[in-house]
């Protein structure tokens, strides 16, 4: 196996990388095409703003590369936002890979946002990323902005809507939490990556 993570400068990137090894797993943090491209399994991570990532990506010349693989690839938080067409924070457009606009939270008594805090996933459609999880299984959540739920979601979390927790389109797959920080159904959530050819 050959993981590469996109280093898009996300603070998270030590502690994933961390997660991964604790199964095993060696990583290559890398901006580098090539490297990319000759991966197994790749892995955008993502945290801070959308239009700040996806800026990196554009810099590092890295979209036309990620819009072409065809091994897993799993975008994490942000990560996972920018594989949208478009979202609201910075009116930024995305990689386009699933329809769709990322939108900020709507203000509601009783619910802050950024949406901080462990929920259950809903499951919709199974998946080889969902082997053996079940809705009392919780994942770990910090964010403000949310994707649809659509026709690419295999899991769903209410926070006072229903908002896409993880989605699959292909080899292109996307999780909203830190699988890094939600203990043993993080560990499952990428040891179930890893484990898809």
């Amino acid at each position: 196996m050959r993981l590469a993570i996109i280093d898009s400068g996300g603070a998270n990137i030590a502690s994933l990388r961390f997660a991964i090894e604790r199964l095993g797993v060696a990583s290559e943090l890398t901006t580098d095409a090539q490297v990319i491209r000759n991966a197994t399994h790749v892995i955008l991570p993502g945290v801070g703003a959308a239009a700040d990532c996806m800026g990196r990506l554009e810099r590092a010349n890295l979209v036309d590369t990620i819009l072409n693989l065809q091994q897993p690839f799993l975008g994490i938080c942000v990560g996972m936002q920018l594989l949208f067409e478009s979202s609201e924070e910075g009116d930024v457009d995305c990689l386009g890979m699933l329809p769709g606009r990322v939108r900020r939270f709507p203000n509601r008594d009783g619910l802050p946002v950024p949406h901080m805090g462990w929920n259950n996933l809903e499951i919709i459609h199974p998946s080889p990323l969902l082997k053996d999880f079940s809705e009392d299984d919780y994942v770990y959540y910090v964010h403000s902005y949310c994707a649809p739920v659509g026709d690419e979601t295999l899991a769903s979390t209410n926070y006072g809507e229903n908002f896409s927790a993880i989605v699959q389109r292909e080899n292109v797959f996307g999780v909203q939490c830190h699988p890094e920080r939600s203990a043993k159904s993080g560990a499952l959530l990428l040891k179930n990556f890893l484990s898809i050819e």
